[in-house]
């Protein structure tokens, strides 16, 4: 994953409620794939299992973010169960066609999540971060990102 990615990502984070976490969450999952692809492809066997750690870290997060009081929570953890021994599978074996099933049911989960998302309007988890302003400015084909600190102490709590 490029740092502008994980760029990404943190600010997606830092502006995100419970639902969006997960929806951020799969999408890191779909990211670490295409690494994982792309290690394969260049005979990269370690990058490949860091990839695969990484992803499996990422669904032992989805784990433990589960409800137990929702009846769907059962069907979720047997879905992130199956997940990790196929990702377990595809490090061992050293096969990226093992991903592809991975991946189908993690863009299905992440796009049932994303209608889910909409719907849900619970402020942001994190309170007191850093604004973030981006737009195209003065040239159309560069975009500017602006940060305004108007919280001189930014993620804490005084």
């Amino acid at each position: 994953m490029t740092n502008e990615k994980k760029q990404q990502f943190t600010l997606r984070i830092s502006k995100a409620n419970k639902t969006d976490l997960i929806v951020v969450l799969y999408d890191m999952v779909l990211e670490y794939l295409e690494d994982a692809r792309v290690a394969h492809a260049s005979d990269d066997t370690e990058a490949f299992k860091e990839s695969i750690r990484k992803i499996r870290n990422c669904m032992q997060e989805l784990i433990a973010s589960l409800h137990f009081e929702y009846d769907v929570a059962a069907n979720l953890l047997s879905l992130y169960i199956y997940v990790n021994k196929e990702l377990v599978r595809a490090s061992v074996h050293y096969d990226d066609d093992v991903l592809d099933h991975v991946e189908s049911v993690i863009i299905k989960l992440r796009d049932a999540y994303s209608q889910i998302s909409v719907n849900n309007h619970e402020e942001p988890l994190m309170q007191n971060t850093q604004n973030v302003y981006a737009g195209l400015t003065y040239n159309k084909n560069l975009m500017n990102e602006e940060l305004f600190d108007d919280k001189p102490n930014r993620g804490l709590y005084v």
